[in-house]
């Protein structure tokens, strides 16, 4: 059984529903599944799981999460390019930059991320519940 870890930050609940139906469809897959806020995700962590979906909105200037988030993904980067990792969020502005940069700082750093990142603007609509739940299926 694959063992998946998902991290997140939520601000208004937006990502937090992601992350939850991001956890679904990877239960749904067969996968036992733990869920973090990125405050209690540490680099040592990695090691026990088979593969990590992160979950983040947009913040300011279409940045990460700059206090807790960002400085949790930095420290674990130069450990996933082992793992199947996936990335998903919100943002309520913009049109998605925050999500392009992030793929890119992982493309950079060697991480192959198993499937298309997932981003809904606000809440997620049914599509993007949908999306999320095949994300956590791709994690498998």
């Amino acid at each position: 059984m694959s063992n998946a870890a998902i991290v997140f930050w939520s601000g208004t609940g937006n990502t937090e529903a992601m992350a939850n139906a991001v956890k679904a469809g990877a239960q749904e897959a067969g996968a036992e599944v733990s869920v973090f806020a990125a405050v209690d995700f540490s680099a040592e962590m990695v090691a026990d799981f088979d593969a990590i979906a992160f979950g983040c909105p947009a913040m300011g200037d279409e940045v990460l999460e700059e206090d807790e988030f960002q400085p949790m993904f930095d420290a674990v980067l130069p450990s996933l390019n082992s793992k199947k990792v996936a990335l998903f969020g919100s943002y309520g502005w913009g049109d998605g930059q925050w999500m392009r940069d992030w793929q890119e700082s992982c493309q950079n750093a060697g991480v192959s991320l198993v499937c298309d990142c997932v981003i809904a603007n606000d809440a997620p609509d049914d599509e993007a519940v949908s999306a999320c739940k095949a994300l956590g299926a791709a994690l498998i």
